[in-house]
C-alpha cells in the first residue's frame, strides 16, 4: 500500500497539468530489483512541495524502518534533481548498509560514513557534481544516513526540500523505532507477566509446602516432647494422612498400629522374605511402595531398627503423604534410637551382673545391683541356659533369645558365653514355651535348653549354673537332642556331668564297657553307641533300629554280639542298670571317647 502510494505519488501532483516530463539526467534509484521499476519523475519545480508532502505521507504509513529508507532513497528525486547513492540504518550502535545500495562505491562509502562520526558531511562520488551524507536524526538520535548526489548544484529551494524530506524521514525512523520498541516492550511485558504468574503460582505452591511440612514438623515435635512413644508417633501420622499406619521391628513382629482393618491375629513373619523386603527397600532412596503398603526404614545409624508403614490399598498417597512419613520416620527414628540405646546400655549392666553373679560375688552387692536394673534376686532364681546349633551365641541371638523370653513372660537377666546364652530367671521358667519362641524366631529348631534347679541366695548361682549346663547336655547327647531339660527332671543323670571324679567315672566304664571300646576302636564299628541308643528308647527295638537307621534284624544282631563281647545279660536288671549309667557317663562326661 505504501510502495504504490510512493511509485504514484509524482502522478498525484502532475495529472492537473498534463503529462510529467522524463529527466534523462536523473539515474534510476539504486539497488532496484531485476525486473522493470518505475523511473524516477522530475515534477516541475512548484509540484516538488506537493510530492515530498506525498512521499511524507508514504513514509508515515509504513512501520517498517527498512522500508522506510528504501522509499526514502527510491523516491529522492520527489525533493528535487537527487539521486540516492546509499541508505544506512544505526542497528544497535553499528551504521547497517540497505540491501537497496549499489556495490560500486560500497566500500569508499562505508568508510567515509564511518568517519563522519555521525555528523552531515560532503562525500565524493565519480560523475556527481554534488554529494552530501545526510544524517537521519531525531531529537539527537541518529537513525542512519542517506548519501544523496546530483549532477548540478542544487537551488536554495532545493535543499530546503531535500532537508525536509531528511527530517520526515527521520521522523518516520523514529516513529517505526519507538513503535517497533513499543511493540517489543509489550511482547516482553507480557512475556514477563507470565512469567511472573508462573513464578507466583511456584511460590504459592512452595509456601504451602514449606507451610505444610513446617506444620508437619512442629506436630511431630509435639508428639515428640509429650511423649508416649510409639504409638503416639502412629496415631499422629495415621491423623495426618487418614491411612492405617504400622510399625514393626525388624524381623516384621507389629510392634504399633493405628487405624482400622489391623489383622487379627497379625501374620507371623517369613524370615526369609522379610530379609528380601529389607534389602529392596534399602536399596532406594525414600518411601517404596510394595503392594498396598508405603513403607520406609527406620535406620538411624545405618543399622536397621525396626520399619514404618502406611497402609495405602487405594494408591492415594501424594507427596504430602510422603512427606509426612518422611517426618514421621525421623521422629520414630529418634525414638527407637533412644530405646535401642537404653536397650543397649541395660544389656551391658545385665551382662556385668550376670557374669558376677555366674562367677560368685558377694550377697549384698548382688541385691544392690540387681535392684539397680529391676531385678528382684529375692524371688526363686533359675539359671537356663540356650544353646543353638550353627547359630553362634552373638548378639543377634542374645537379642533373639531376649525377646522370645519377654513374650512368653520371663522375666530375667541375661548375658553370653561362647557357644551358649544364659539367662538368670526371677521365678520358674516355661522353659519348652521359650524353645518354640526361639524356633519360631530363628526358623529352626535344633536348639536345646536347660533349666537348673531352684537357687535360694546368690551365693547358690555358680552352682546352679553347673546344673543347666549339666541339663543341656543330658538334652542334647539324648535320642531327642532338641528342646528343653529341667536338672530335676534328670533323675540318675543328676550325678554325671561337670564337677564329679573323673577318674573314678572312667574306672567305672572301663568296667562295663571297655570290651566293647575297643571292639569298636579295632572293627570301626558302632557298638557302644548302638546299645546306648538301645538304652535312650526304652528298650524299643523299632524306635532304637529308626534312631540308627539301620534294619531291626541289623539291631538283633549286634545286640546279640554285644551280649557275647561284655558277657553280660541284658535282661539282668542290675547288668542292664550299669550298663546304662555306664554309656551315659561315656556319652555326656567323656564325650563319646574312650
Amino acid at each position: 500500500m505504501a510502495g504504490s502510494r510512493a511509485h504514484n505519488l509524482y502522478r498525484c501532483c502532475s495529472d492537473r497539468e498534463g503529462t510529467p516530463s522524463w529527466g534523462s539526467s536523473v539515474r534510476p534509484p539504486a539497488g532496484t530489483m531485476a525486473g522493470p521499476s518505475p523511473p524516477t519523475l522530475t515534477p516541475p519545480a512548484g509540484d516538488h512541495a506537493q510530492a515530498v508532502i506525498a512521499l511524507s505521507s508514504a513514509l508515515f504509513d509504513t512501520r517498517d524502518e527498512d522500508e522506510i529508507l528504501r522509499l526514502a532513497m527510491e523516491h529522492i528525486a520527489a525533493a528535487g534533481p537527487y539521486s540516492a547513492e546509499a541508505g544506512y540504518l544505526k542497528v544497535d550502535g553499528r551504521l547497517v548498509p540497505s540491501p537497496a545500495n549499489e556495490q560500486i562505491h560500497a566500500v569508499a562509502l562505508d568508510r567515509k560514513v564511518e568517519e563522519l562520526g555521525g555528523r552531515d558531511g560532503p562525500v565524493n562520488v565519480p560523475g556527481r557534481h554534488w554529494g552530501r551524507a545526510l544524517g537521519l536524526r531525531r531529537l539527537e538520535r541518529l537513525h542512519g544516513y542517506l548519501i544523496v548526489t546530483s549532477a548540478s548544484r542544487p537551488t536554495d529551494a532545493e535543499r530546503s526540500l531535500l532537508a525536509t524530506l531528511v527530517r520526515h524521514a527521520a521522523v518516520a525512523l523514529s516513529v517505526a523505532g519507538a513503535q517497533r520498541r513499543h511493540l517489543g516492550d509489550a511482547t516482553e511485558l507480557h512475556q514477563l507477566r507470565e512469567t511472573r504468574t508462573a513464578l507466583q503460582k511456584q511460590l504459592i505452591s512452595t509456601v504451602a509446602e514449606l507451610g505444610y511440612q513446617r506444620a508437619v514438623q512442629v506436630f511431630m515435635a509435639d508428639v515428640a516432647a509429650a511423649g508416649g512413644g510409639e504409638k503416639a508417633i502412629t496415631r499422629a501420622l495415621h491423623t495426618l494422612t487418614g491411612l492405617p499406619t504400622l510399625i514393626e521391628d525388624r524381623f516384621g513382629r507389629l510392634r504399633s498400629w493405628t487405624g482400622p482393618s489391623r489383622p487379627d491375629p497379625y501374620p507371623e513373619p517369613d524370615p526369609i522374605r522379610q530379609e528380601e523386603m529389607l534389602h529392596a527397600v534399602a536399596r532406594e532412596v525414600g518411601p517404596v511402595r510394595i503392594k498396598d503398603r508405603l513403607i520406609t526404614l527406620v535406620r538411624p545409624h545405618g543399622e536397621v531398627l525396626g520399619v514404618l508403614a502406611l497402609i495405602d490399598t487405594r494408591d492415594v498417597a501424594d507427596e504430602y503423604t510422603v512427606l509426612a512419613l518422611e517426618h514421621a520416620t525421623t521422629s520414630l527414628s529418634l525414638e527407637m534410637a533412644h530405646l535401642h540405646h537404653l536397650a543397649e546400655v541395660e544389656l551391658r549392666l545385665h551382662r556385668e551382673l550376670v557374669d558376677d553373679l555366674l562367677a560368685g560375688t558377694d550377697e549384698a552387692s548382688a541385691y544392690a545391683r540387681s535392684e539397680a536394673v529391676g531385678h528382684d534376686l529375692h524371688r526363686t532364681p533359675y539359671i537356663v541356659v540356650v544353646q543353638w546349633l550353627n547359630r553362634a551365641a552373638d548378639d543377634s541371638l542374645t537379642q533373639t533369645v531376649s525377646r522370645a523370653a519377654a513374650a512368653v513372660g520371663i522375666r530375667s537377666l541375661l548375658t553370653r558365653r561362647s557357644d551358649h546364652v544364659v539367662l538368670i530367671a526371677d521365678d520358674r521358667p516355661n522353659a519348652r514355651a521359650l524353645y518354640e519362641a526361639i524356633a519360631r524366631e530363628t526358623g529352626t529348631r535344633s536348639g536345646g535348653i536347660g533349666v537348673s534347679a531352684p537357687s535360694d541366695c546368690p551365693d547358690d548361682i555358680p552352682h546352679r549354673y553347673r546344673e543347666a549346663q549339666r541339663a543341656l547336655e543330658v538334652r542334647l547327647h539324648s535320642c531327642e537332642p532338641y528342646g528343653a531339660t529341667y536338672f530335676d527332671e534328670l533323675g540318675l543323670y543328676r550325678i554325671l556331668g561337670p564337677g564329679n571324679d573323673y577318674r573314678e567315672l572312667e574306672t567305672f566304664v572301663n568296667e562295663w564297657l571297655q570290651q566293647l571300646i575297643d571292639y569298636d576302636s579295632r572293627h570301626q564299628t558302632a557298638m557302644v553307641e548302638t546299645l546306648s541308643r538301645y538304652f535312650d528308647c526304652g528298650g524299643n527295638y523299632d524306635e532304637t533300629a529308626d534312631s540308627l537307621a539301620i534294619h531291626r534284624s541289623t539291631l538283633r544282631y549286634r545286640l546279640q554280639r554285644i551280649r557275647d563281647i561284655t558277657g553280660s545279660d541284658l535282661a539282668n536288671v542290675e547288668d542292664r542298670l550299669n550298663l546304662q549309667v555306664a554309656t551315659r557317663v561315656w556319652k555326656i562326661v567323656l564325650r563319646g571317647h574312650g
